[in-house]
């Protein structure tokens, strides 16, 4: 059973998605303790859009947050319209690094790739989708 939101990639629409991932949660009586990886990738790839992902030409993008559960494999994807951008491009970050030798970003997305099971990236359409998967059984 799968459901979908799209909304502005706008940071006040952050708390909308976050309930819609949070009552598709409840409906399907997963387990609670394996909510989190999918808020902390949901926050971090929404707010990307928000602040990183406006177009050249000015355009508002939007985002589309599409949720799906296969037993308990639990499938979300996320598009949106805005710049063309592959965050699986980006080099992983060398955590064991002392801090004020560290780049600013790309942690968020390195704490994403780690938390999921598989991440897959394409531009569909002139679209970003990246598929986030994750075995939520034994969370």
């Amino acid at each position: 059973m799968s459901a979908c939101l799209q909304r502005a990639a706008d940071a006040d629409q952050l708390a909308a998605f976050s309930e819609f991932l949070q009552a598709f949660w409840r409906e399907r009586d997963l387990p609670a303790e394996a909510l989190f990886p999918f808020e902390l990738a949901l926050e971090e790839i929404f707010l990307n859009v928000v602040f990183h992902g406006q177009p050249s030409d000015g355009h508002q993008p939007s985002v589309e947050v599409r949720l799906d559960c296969e037993g308990k494999q639990v499938t979300m994807v996320i598009l949106d319209d805005g710049a063309r951008f592959d965050p699986l491009s980006l080099d992983t970050p060398d955590v064991n690094a002392p801090l004020e030798n560290r780049p600013v970003g790309g942690l968020g997305i390195h704490l994403v790739r780690t938390m999921m099971d598989r991440v897959v990236w394409r531009n569909m359409d002139g679209r970003n989708e990246l598929t986030l998967t994750r075995n939520v059984e034994n969370a």
